[in-house]
């Protein structure tokens, strides 16, 4: 799996941009929620990914946040959601509004978001409200209320099964300044053991 990527901007046409690390060109198809805040061409950028392998193709998502990253990983756990979908609705709302219009039950705003009809924003409602991000991962525009290593943390213990809010809690009083990802995952797992 590649986490993320740090390297120079290429170009950038939505949805795709291609970004120059160490001399190999990584196509990456972004939200337009990413693409707002892309820099200029030849300009520094580190972007957070995802590697979706299908028989055709191999894919690669990047997301400026880790906020942004854990709602798309979400969104493809949802039944007739797949990458394009995800990235239509992360182009169109951001995660906070995501997550209110899920907690509101607010059928309308959903179906404005790109490829969205009324059956999906159903499921949406039905399937999101334990698969929501955390709202800590989000704060304000999602850049800067976690570090790397929670993000990461918190996505490893989604995937072990465990609901976003637990790993938020798991994560919640671990110094994140002092451990790495493998050591905020080893501690969470072991308190949670120790209960």
């Amino acid at each position: 799996m590649i986490g993320f990527l740090n390297g120079t901007l290429v170009s950038k046409r939505p949805p795709q941009l291609t970004l120059d690390v160490g001399g190999v060109g990584y196509e990456i198809q972004a939200p337009m929620s990413t693409f707002y805040g892309l820099p200029e061409s030849g300009e520094p950028l580190r972007l957070v990914t995802h590697l979706v392998i299908r028989d055709d193709a191999h894919v690669l998502y990047g997301f400026a946040s880790e906020a942004e990253r854990a709602l798309f990983r979400s969104l493809l756990k949802v039944s007739g959601v797949g990458a394009r979908i995800a990235l239509g609705i992360l182009s169109g709302i951001s995660v906070e509004g995501f997550r209110q219009c899920v907690l509101d039950k607010d059928v309308e705003a959903l179906t404005r978001l790109p490829g969205i009809g009324r059956k999906t924003a159903g499921r949406l409602l039905v399937e999101m409200p334990d698969r929501l991000p955390a709202e800590d991962l989000s704060g304000g525009d999602g850049r800067d209320s976690i570090t790397n290593a929670q993000g990461e943390a918190h996505g490893a213990l989604l995937a072990l099964g465990y609901k976003s809010a637990e790993a938020l809690r798991m994560l919640k009083n671990l110094d994140a300044t002092r451990l790495g990802t493998e050591e905020l995952i080893r501690e969470a797992l072991r308190q949670v053991r120790n209960r």
